[in-house]
């Protein structure tokens, strides 16, 4: 078993307001050359190695399933790899709830989208079926009692990335308190939540797709 037990730098309780469609756009004038240019072969350029090593990690009896069903773009596995980790979140078809919990469109008081994209992460990120498993006059109360979903967020981050084979044990979340994660393969737990697909890789953060919300300790 292992312990990660590390601090967050500063604290989330004042978060700059951001959208996930974060991309930006350059562009570029391209120039000409009095001189000759020497003809140039067409090569293909080597792909990056976080995008080929994107899936080399993934563990979970959902995996196959999700790279079925989102097989390329922004919203695949490889594609998430190149975004921070709440940009990415926004094209995976299976987190919209999240997204907007994270991203102020559930509460306009609570946005950690700066904070996850700004380092390095463990993220457990409940998909939306696991939101459906949540009374509604709770979903209801978290729009306006910030704190209360500010500690369910962070309850489900940790400083660092943990790759799978290192998962297993108890980690201290960004929420002060801790997780316990069992098993491994394609029966992992994060306290009682299950796995459905892991390891999953973005530019600074590992995730980990659960089937429940985590709800920390009162």
């Amino acid at each position: 078993m292992r312990t990660n037990k590390k601090h967050l730098f500063g604290g989330l309780t004042l978060l700059a307001v951001a959208g996930f469609a974060l991309a930006g756009c350059a562009g570029g004038s391209a120039g000409t050359s009095e001189s000759t240019m020497a003809p140039e072969t067409s090569t293909a350029a080597p792909m990056p190695s976080e995008t080929m090593d994107a899936a080399s990690d993934l563990v979970g009896a959902g995996c196959a399933d999700y790279a079925a069903m989102v097989p390329s773009g922004a919203g695949s596995v490889e594609g998430m790899s190149l975004d921070p980790v709440a940009t990415a979140a926004s094209n995976n078809p299976l987190l919209t709830t999240l997204v907007a919990a994270v991203s102020g469109q559930l509460n306009p008081d609570v946005n950690l989208v700066d904070t996850l994209n700004g380092s390095q992460f463990t993220v457990f990120a409940p998909v939306d079926e696991a939101f459906g498993k949540i009374d509604a006059a709770t979903i209801d109360s978290l729009k306006t009692d910030s704190a209360a979903l500010t500690k369910i967020l962070t309850y489900h981050v940790v400083p660092g990335q943990i790759a799978p084979d290192a998962i297993d044990g108890t980690h201290t979340t960004v929420e002060g308190q801790d997780v316990t994660v069992t098993g491994s393969g394609d029966n992992i737990m994060v306290n009682d939540a299950k796995v459905i697909c892991g390891g999953v890789k973005t530019k600074n953060a590992t995730v980990y797709l659960i089937d429940s919300v985590l709800m920390p300790p009162m």
